[in-house]
This record gives C-alpha cells, sequence and structure tokens, in this order.
C-alpha cells in the first residue's frame, strides 16, 4: 500500500526564520500539498540553553506571515526526550549499540591521532566489543550505534541522485549522551518515523546526516523516507549567503515592504525551475512542483529580482488590500507608530483612492508608503531640499494667484482642477509645467509625486487651499 505524503519543517529556534528555511519549509509545504499529504512542524528544541520562546515566536510568525500553513499541532522535539532514550535502549538490549565509556581526554586524543593519520574515521571503536565488566567507575558512558564496518550506506537521493559513503569512515555515532540526553542524530530519525514522515526534504548541508541516520533506520529495521538534499542559497557572487547579500529573516523582509505572495514566489524560484515561468500563483506552484526539477548547484540570491517581482505583485494587487497591509507594516517599522497616528477615517479613504496612481511607482511597501507621505504628512508641510530649490519668491507670488483661481472651483475633482489651473496658466503665459511643479510642491513637499490632478482630487479642497496658503507668498 503506497503511504500518503507527509513532509516536515523542522527547524531549531535559535534564531529567526532565516531566508533559507522559509524556503525549505514553502518546498515541503508545496509538495505536500501536490500530493494531497499533510506537512508537519517540528520544533529541534533539544539545545536548551540556545532555543527560546521568542525565537520559536518568530518561526510560527514568519510561516504564518509567508501563508505556509502546517498540518495538525506543533511537536517539540525536547519533549520526546523519553522515547528517543527508549529506543536507544532497545538498540542496546538487541546487541545493536553499546555502551562506552572512553573519556573525553581519550576521545581527544583519538581524534588528534586518526587526523594526523589522514583517516576520517575519529572513533576507534574502542569499546565496541570489550567487557563492561572493564568499565572504570567514574565515566557515565554514552551509547553508540554499532554501525557497519564494511561495505557502503546509499541514499538515493531525489535532487543529489546516487551518494555512497563508504562504511569503513563513518564512525559508531553517539546516540545517548552520558548525561542521559539524545544526540539531534537519534532524536531526528525517531520523530520522523514516529510521525510517519515519507519525505525528508532539507538543506544539502545534511546531506552528510543522511548517512548516519540512514544507518539508525537500518539498525531499527525501518523504512527509510524518500531523501531530497536542496542545495543552500549563495550571493549573486557566488559566496556563501551572508547578511549583506539578504541572509536576513523572513521578519525583516516584512520589515522592508516585501509581499509575503511576491516572497512566496521569488523563493519557488531559487533553485527550481518550470520552463521559463516567473510569475506562479500558488496553485500553478503545488501544481508544477516537483523535487527532480530542483537543481543541483546553489542558487543566488538577487535583490534586484526580488525588488521586480515584488513591484509587479503591487501593481497587480487589489486597492484596499495594499491599504490594509501598509497599515500592517507600520508596526514592524521605525516611523511606523508615528505614522499611525495619523491614520483617520479620512485618510484611510485618501489612501484608497490615490492607490492605482501610487502603485505604479513602487517596487516595495515601503516605497508605497513614501509615495503617500503627502497624504499623511502633517501641516505645515516639511519641504525636501528639491522643493525648496522650486520655492523662490517669484513661485510663492504664483502660489498666491493660483489659490485664488482655485476657490471658486466646484466641484472639486481633478477634472475641474485642471480646467482651472490650464486656464490660469494661459492667462498668466505661462506653460502648465511653470504651474504645476510649484503647485505640486506646495502640496506635497517634494518635486516629485502622483499626477498633480490626482493629489489635488486626493487632498480635498480645503486640504488644498489650507496647504497653499502654507506656502505663499
Amino acid at each position: 500500500m503506497t503511504r500518503s505524503v507527509v513532509t516536515r519543517f523542522a527547524p531549531s529556534p535559535t534564531g529567526f526564520l532565516h531566508i533559507g528555511g522559509g524556503r525549505t519549509a514553502l518546498f515541503n509545504w508545496l509538495y505536500a500539498r501536490k500530493h494531497g499529504g499533510k506537512m508537519l512542524l517540528r520544533i529541534e528544541d533539544t539545545d536548551r540553553q540556545r532555543s527560546t520562546q521568542p525565537a520559536i515566536d518568530a518561526i510560527l510568525d514568519g510561516l504564518k506571515w509567508l501563508g505556509i500553513e502546517w498540518d495538525g499541532d506543533t511537536v517539540y522535539q525536547f519533549a520526546r526526550a523519553a522515547r528517543h532514550r527508549e529506543v536507544a535502549e532497545q538498540l542496546l538490549a538487541e546487541g545493536k549499540a553499546y555502551y562506552c565509556y572512553a573519556t573525553a581526554e581519550e576521545l581527544t586524543a583519538m581524534r588528534d591521532k586518526a587526523r594526523a593519520e589522514g583517516r576520517a574515521k575519529l572513533y576507534d571503536g574502542t569499546w565496541r566489543d570489550r567487557d563492561p565488566a572493564d568499565a572504570p567507575a567514574d565515566v557515565k558512558p554514552t551509547i553508540r550505534l554499532k554501525a557497519p564496518l564494511t561495505g557502503e550506506t546509499v541514499i538515493e537521493d531525489q535532487v543529489q541522485g546516487r551518494v555512497a559513503w563508504q562504511n569503513e569512515n563513518l564512525d559508531d555515532l553517539v546516540l545517548l549522551r552520558g548525561d542521559g540526553t539524545p544526540t539531534y542524530m537519534l532524536a531526528v530519525v525517531v520523530d520522523d518515523h514516529d510521525m510517519a514522515v515519507t519525505h525528508v526534504i532539507r538543506g544539502d548541508d545534511h546531506l552528510i546526516n543522511a548517512a548516519r541516520q540512514k544507518q539508525i533506520y537500518d539498525a531499527m529495521g525501518w523504512e527509510l523516507p524518500v531523501m531530497a538534499h536542496i542545495p543552500l542559497i549563495h550571493g549573486p557572487d557566488g559566496s556563501k549567503l551572508s547578511k549583506r547579500h539578504g541572509a536576513l529573516g523572513v521578519d525583516a523582509y516584512r520589515a522592508m515592504g516585501y509581499l509575503p505572495a511576491a516572497l512566496r514566489n521569488y523563493l519557488v524560484r531559487l533553485g527550481w525551475s518550470h520552463g521559463d515561468q516567473e510569475i506562479f500563483t500558488t496553485q500553478e506552484m503545488i501544481d508544477a512542483f516537483d523535487l527532480p526539477a530542483i537543481g543541483r548547484s546553489a542558487a543566488r540570491f538577487d535583490f534586484a529580482k526580488l525588488e521586480s517581482l515584488n513591484g509587479h505583485y503591487i501593481r497587480h494587487s487589489d486597492d484596499q488590500s495594499l491599504v490594509t497591509q501598509l497599515e500592517d507594516l507600520l508596526q514592524y517599522i521605525p516611523q511606523g507608530p508615528a505614522i499611525a497616528a495619523r491614520l483617520t477615517d479620512t485618510t484611510r479613504a485618501q489612501l484608497l483612492q490615490a492607490m492605482p496612481g501610487l502603485k505604479e511607482r513602487a517596487k516595495t511597501l515601503l516605497e508605497l508608503l513614501d509615495n503617500a507621505d503627502f497624504i499623511l504628512a502633517d501641516r505645515p508641510l516639511t519641504i525636501d531640499p528639491k522643493g525648496l530649490a522650486v520655492l523662490t519668491p517669484e513661485t510663492r507670488a504664483l502660489i498666491g494667484r493660483l489659490r485664488a483661481a482655485l476657490e471658486g472651483v466646484s466641484p472639486w475633482t481633478a477634472a475641474t482642477t485642471e480646467a482651472a489651473m490650464r486656464s490660469f496658466a494661459e492667462q498668466a503665459g505661462l506653460k502648465l509645467g511653470a504651474v504645476a511643479q510649484p503647485l505640486r510642491v506646495a502640496l506635497t513637499g517634494r518635486t516629485t509625486s502622483p499626477g498633480i490632478f490626482d493629489v489635488l482630487a486626493v487632498l480635498g479642497r480645503d486640504e488644498c487651499l489650507s496647504r497653499l496658503a502654507d506656502q505663499a507668498a
């Protein structure tokens, strides 16, 4: 009988959900959804010093923001330590594992000797067949797996292909430490088995772990999940991804104004391709995703490409959803509280009205917010340096005359204000641009903005006339 697909995402909560982890979670989620299966979430919190509740919360929050929903309850690895010990003791009872009484000093000496002799195997198996009666009384033993000494351990990997290790180079790995705590290798295997995981999709930095873990599966007589080790993400220059390249938490991308749908779309194309298609709906991703289509070489992170994709998603987003996402963004940026204080029913309605023009020019929500500054700014406006250069005594006098010309406009719309401005420019013997630029600076504080007639319509009659009065000579 074919088992239904179960994948898992198993982060260590020692920091934020980094971008590589986000992609791994996405690949697991897509594969499970494609096959009508489940994606489980396991928090590998066995490092008690470094595993913190804020880090766990950041991972859960990051996944939810990305739109990656896991199935069932979150599993916490540390809570399952008794089960991990039980398996180690079962292997011991079956003669497939043994007590090792080597001291820390002896292990260091073994490692040094092996390295000096150029051997990959660092533990010499000294307690593998010794009588425990020889054990020193003052050493708390570890439990080690009796790994095969000859032949090879093979993984048929969905991404990497056939990968083989010579068993003579693999140590008898520790399953249980001297203090009774299980090792990562044991805990992962027991948890994956007990959670009925059928597919392990993770970074290729875990590939060597796959060999160790297969030996535990074999010793327990358990079925090995299908393995898929995906290449890591590198920077644009091909070097290991660092913070300057974008090795940031998913939360940092949210604060930089990226849309979750755009980041999802960008991440799915990092190392996986489907012809020349760049833009995917979520359903298209699910339908098209498969493991063999993942490349073996490291994907390169490209901020310019992400920005371009994000701009596409912003332009194609519903106006109301962008207003909502702008408001959500405010809790993640330093200037957020000050801007939030200026949000009212009126300014929200103005943002919605202005959104068709605003979103055409923005690649991120931060840019969108910046472009919308003229709506949320306090009077009198702070004029930027380029704007101040426009506001000469002559143009300030022009603004005063223009205000008088606009005062009688009714109804106040983009069309009626445009007609009044054109008439004013014609009577003054000026080109429209010579009138529009000082007007733009007076209304927005800047030399660039959405279309000036849209600005007039969005701000409304009273606010426009007040702002013009602030800057008029």
